[in-house]
């Protein structure tokens, strides 16, 4: 038999013998990191079996079959012994968690999940670590690119995407021009998340005003399929701003407003973002879809209503 046919109703999909072989040969463990949606969490993860597999010198994949909980034990006491922060060492043995789970789904184990059991570090606040700036920060930042060039209106539209709507960077360098959308009279975001979840957000006035100002000068507002955020260079290759390209833009824009926040990142918006909206009575339940968090412990960590330094009894003292 040379070839193999599937029918789907559309003609035939044929497979040859060799092509069968090769995906029937195909690891569980590489069927594990094709699974995992977010680009993000496969590079991570990918690093972090990785690491695990060189410490335990595991070099081909029915090799995980022998793996003991002491193994697992021993890496975590190495990991301990690098002083890594704990949630990195959460992160790691929760990666190795997932995998065996994987194998054993897949009947490619023999036994159970060796990293059952396994204490993992506890989470050491209800507060994220993630810095969100102050109210002063966040409207200097907003205004920090020139409103007079492509690139400022750009830069400004895409601070107000994050600011505005609390969005991931990833989800930002996947808007398109199309997801700017009209429910209920009002104009929405349609905002593609983590595994493939799709919200609509209702479009904050001034994040509108300068999306369409940044449109109109760029001149792609009529192409709805262009991604929404284009390089200077994309603008003739029609490509759009990777989320590596979107992280450099805001740390220069927050270099050009004075802002020098350890650990800010992208993701210091999105922390901005919630804790104004927390601030300002948004109900919490309602952060979380905002936000696409399937877990409400999650929002919670931006939650930090109880700690506002404006509050403290510091500023009750007189003498």
């Amino acid at each position: 038999m040379k070839n193999l046919s599937v029918h789907n109703g559309q003609g035939d999909i044929r497979l040859t013998a060799t092509e069968f072989k090769q995906l029937s040969d195909v690891p569980a463990v590489a069927e594990w990191f094709a699974n995992l949606d977010n680009p993000q969490t496969r590079r991570a993860y990918r690093s972090d079996v990785n690491d695990f597999c060189s410490f335990i010198g595991i070099e081909r994949p029915e090799q995980f079959d022998d793996v003991t909980r002491a193994h697992v034990l021993a890496w975590r006491s190495q990991l301990e012994k690098r002083a890594l922060a704990g949630a990195t060492l959460r992160r790691k043995l929760a990666a190795l968690a997932s995998l065996f789970d994987y194998l054993l789904e897949r009947n490619s184990l023999i036994g159970g999940n060796p990293v059952s059991g396994v204490k993992r570090p506890k989470i050491e606040s209800n507060e994220g670590k993630t810095p969100a700036l102050g109210d002063h920060q966040a409207k200097a930042l907003l205004e920090a690119p020139p409103s007079n060039t492509v690139k400022g209106l750009r830069d400004r539209a895409i601070l107000a995407v994050f600011l505005y709507h609390g969005l991931r960077r990833e989800e930002v360098a996947r808007l398109r021009v199309e997801d700017i959308q009209e429910r209920r009279g009002i104009k929405h975001l349609r905002v593609h998340g983590k595994g493939s979840k799709i919200r609509y957000l209702p479009m904050h006035p001034a994040a509108l005003e300068r999306i369409h100002s940044y449109l109109e000068m760029a001149g792609h507002h009529l192409k709805e399929s262009s991604p929404l955020f284009l390089p200077l260079r994309g603008r003739l290759t029609g490509a759009g701003l990777s989320a590596d390209g979107i992280y450099s833009i805001v740390g220069n824009c927050a270099k050009a407003a004075g802002i020098h926040v350890e650990g800010l990142g992208v993701h210091g918006l999105r922390a901005t973002a919630a804790t104004n909206a927390l601030e300002n009575q948004a109900d919490i339940a309602k952060v979380q879809q905002w936000l696409g968090h399937a877990n409400i412990s999650t929002t919670r960590l931006y939650d930090r209503r109880q700690s506002r330094p404006e509050d403290s009894p510091s500023y009750k003292v007189s003498y």
